[in-house]
């Protein structure tokens, strides 16, 4: 969702007022979507200021949060600097990285090609690895208890580990999923995989397999804004 927005001292959310109000705004938790955004805004450089949205206290059905993001989740930003000078409020992580990308003419390449192929990998993250992922984790990790078959823990491991395949493929011989460039396609896709160890699905989803990953995620994680990216927000903050 784009929301264009006033400049008025209610752009924002009152429950998280702003220090710095013409900074960007993040609101957020080190879920793997929220550090998707933490690391782009850490990358790119431009100020901003960070928000704990604790999904787990339902922060995110507060109306207040539900002004500029209607569908209750993390990630969202307010940019007060926005597209013409006017602020803008965004919410779904993908979309956040492409804003940013845009913003900053950094992490989605110039060449045309280039760029419609890292717009299909974020695509691929967002409709399925995360979908499936999270769906594996909560029938592998968090409902075993709750269901009467096997049905919904077997459903997503195969599909996790169907997509783990996609992945594994794509990274032959490559460096990062778009050439030789690291992108925002990368950045929405390796926190997923650390995401497996919170889950304890890697052994179930045979990952140690899948050869071509973890060098992959070792590259992202050894950036320095990386490291900053996935702790923004924490959960212990």
């Amino acid at each position: 969702m784009v929301q264009n927005l006033t400049m008025t001292s209610n752009i924002f959310p009152s429950r998280w007022s702003p220090q710095n109000p013409d900074q960007i705004q993040l609101y957020s938790l080190a879920t793997p979507n929220g550090q998707k955004v933490g690391v782009m805004l850490e990358e790119i450089g431009l100020p901003y200021e960070a928000h704990k949205i604790d999904i787990g206290a339902g922060d995110q059905f507060d109306e207040e949060y539900k002004k500029i993001n209607p569908n209750s989740k993390i990630p969202s930003v307010i940019d007060p600097n926005g597209p013409d000078g006017k602020p803008i409020s965004l919410m779904e992580s993908g979309a956040i990285l492409l804003y940013l990308a845009k913003k900053t003419d950094k992490f989605l390449p110039h060449d045309p090609f280039l760029e419609w192929e890292t717009m299909q990998w974020l695509f691929f993250q967002m409709a399925s690895v995360g979908p499936m992922f999270g769906q594996f984790g909560h029938f592998y990790k968090f409902a075993r208890d709750k269901t009467t078959d096997d049905y919904g823990v077997n459903r997503y491991t195969n599909e996790a580990k169907r997509l783990l395949g996609v992945l594994n493929t794509r990274l032959e011989g490559r460096h990062y999923l778009v050439g030789e460039q690291y992108t925002i396609a990368d950045m929405a896709t390796f926190p997923w995989m650390n995401a497996l160890d919170f889950y304890q699905g890697k052994d179930a989803l045979e990952y140690q397999t899948f050869t071509n990953i973890q060098p992959w995620v070792d590259r992202c994680m050894e950036r320095p804004a990386v490291q900053r990216g996935i702790q923004v927000c924490g959960f212990d903050s």
